[in-house]
């Protein structure tokens, strides 16, 4: 194992409660855990597969926070991570990065964390799990989440298990699929789930939770639900999320013929989420999530928003593009591709630009997402229902911010590869392709007010498709790149030419 810390001090500074490890940090919880464990005074040991996935979270920079990058996998980086721990959160979710085969791997992962935590002596597990009624007719989600609980406890570790049902948060999985489904869908022909009772929680009630475990003595060995304080169906909150998103009353047919997997492609074409994620989420529906007791509003005591709350609160990070991380943070980032051997196409562009470098990298640190790519935004939209319609990410994923991206972001059906502040932006396709693609953007300064904006595509081919397929969009390349370079261009000289008006002298 490697340890690779992003920040110097890290390796010195001791938080005042001392260090805890955390999994899941360049996911959705986990994300946005880690920020507040350090304000209560943590230190926070954060074990990732990729270091370089937080180097743009502004927390990592923190004097406590500290990044090992090491494989969940292996039992002896994980008992060298937690040498010294006061406790470890276990956020570790296979079902992005391993599909259908998800809840084997999840088993396997928690075996591993849990023997390794034996050996480590260390005083307790915190894991984030699923509500759900207890019996044999569990979802395969909700399964997965019982059994990655009795594996962590296999070993005798003490384990915090805190079960929730959907967590109301910008960003996060169950929240845009709601959403979506809402704004987009005057009339819905659902499944018999949408009656079928559910306990909401305001992602931030939940991070609280989570914090107070290790600090809440009586919480060890615990097993707590936790919910909000509406117990309501699924319609219900298609209701108050109509009310709160401003939309007209929203009709709900429910039907006993649509499938799991129907659902799940439903699911697919509407929101921004794939269906081979939204196949376990919407089979686990059809389980009623309600909290059994109040326990942990007493052992862990707040303000707890109400469904609406939560919902305004959520839509309020979405319009601000305030959202700290989303359900697209998580799951790996393939290396880079080989571009050594084989076939490799490359169509490479540039032109001068009036603007500083600076300038001209915030104009195209800016592509996708609402703001489109430029130019022939009706061809990007196109391919992007193509996508979607093959089962891809499409453009729906968006981006989290409008005008920063920081390494492992989703922009619509790209991944941030790689960003040199000032200078390059490279993104990487997740888009379905037969072959490896990237689209790359490097501003070169020429003198203090001038640069060359250079843009390069570049195609691995897989076989004879993948030729085909380069043959087929090239001559498109034309008008497309030439066009969103044009575009580019000239949002870097109006952002040059309103920061020249901004600094001006009042009495100029």
């Amino acid at each position: 194992m490697t340890d690779k810390q992003l920040n110097s001090p890290a390796s010195t500074a001791t938080g005042a409660r001392g260090t805890v490890l955390l999994t899941g940090a360049t996911g959705y919880i986990g994300g946005r855990l880690a920020p507040r464990l350090l304000d209560a005074g943590w230190r926070v040991r954060c074990l990732t597969r990729s270091a370089a996935k937080l180097q743009g979270r502004a927390w990592a920079s923190h004097e406590c926070a500290e990044v090992i990058e090491a494989n969940a996998q292996d039992e002896d980086d994980l008992a060298h991570a937690m040498n010294g721990c006061a406790g470890a959160y276990y956020l570790i979710h296979s079902m992005l990065a391993a599909g259908e085969d998800y809840r084997a791997q999840d088993r396997a992962i928690a075996e591993t964390f849990a023997r390794a935590a034996q050996r480590a002596a260390l005083p307790q597990i915190v894991y984030l799990g699923g509500l759900g009624e207890m019996g044999d007719d569990l979802s395969e989600h909700l399964a997965s989440r019982r059994e990655v609980e009795r594996a962590l406890e296999s070993t005798g570790v003490p384990v915090t298990c805190l079960r929730a049902a959907m967590i109301i948060g910008s960003g996060s999985a169950s929240f845009e699929i709601l959403r979506y489904l809402v704004e987009r869908l005057p009339i819905m022909v659902t499944p018999r789930w949408v009656s079928t009772e559910c306990q909401p929680i305001a992602v931030r009630n939940v991070l609280h939770d989570l914090v107070m475990c290790l600090e809440t003595p009586d919480a060890v060995g615990r097993t707590l639900d936790i919910g909000g304080p509406d117990v309501l169906t699924y319609r219900d909150l298609m209701g108050i999320m109509a009310n709160e998103l401003g939309v007209a009353r929203r009709w709900v047919i429910p039907v006993p013929v649509l499938t799991p997997r129907l659902s799940s492609w439903w699911i697919h074409f509407v929101t921004p989420l794939n269906h081979r994620i939204a196949r376990p989420l919407a089979e686990g529906l059809r389980n009623r999530v309600v909290c059994r007791n109040d326990d942990a509003v007493k052992m862990f005591p707040q303000r707890m928003l109400d469904v609406p709350e939560a919902i305004r609160a959520a839509l309020g990070k979405v319009r601000d593009s305030d959202i700290a991380t989303t359900w697209a943070d998580a799951g790996p980032i393939p290396g880079d591709p080989d571009w050594a051997g084989g076939t490799v196409f490359v169509d490479r562009r540039s032109m001068k630009v009036a603007a500083p470098a600076e300038v001209v990298f915030r104009a195209f640190l800016g592509i996708g997402g609402a703001r489109g790519y430029f130019a022939t935004n009706w061809l990007w939209r196109f391919r992007g229902a193509l996508d979607r319609l093959i089962g891809g990410p499409g453009l729906r994923r968006g981006r989290r911010h409008p005008d920063d991206a920081v390494f492992g972001d989703a922009i619509d059906f790209w991944r941030v590869t790689h960003v040199a502040r000032g200078s390059a932006l490279e993104l990487r396709a997740e888009m379905r392709l037969p072959g490896e693609a990237t689209l790359s953007f490097e501003a070169v300064p020429i003198s203090s007010d001038e640069s060359e904006l250079v843009q390069v595509a570049r195609f691995k081919p897989r076989g004879l498709l993948g030729i085909v397929y380069w043959g087929l969009v090239f001559p498109m390349h034309g008008f497309v790149f030439r066009g969103m370079m044009r575009g580019i261009a000239a949002r870097a000289i109006e952002l040059n030419r309103t920061a020249s008006v901004n600094e001006a002298p009042l009495n100029s």
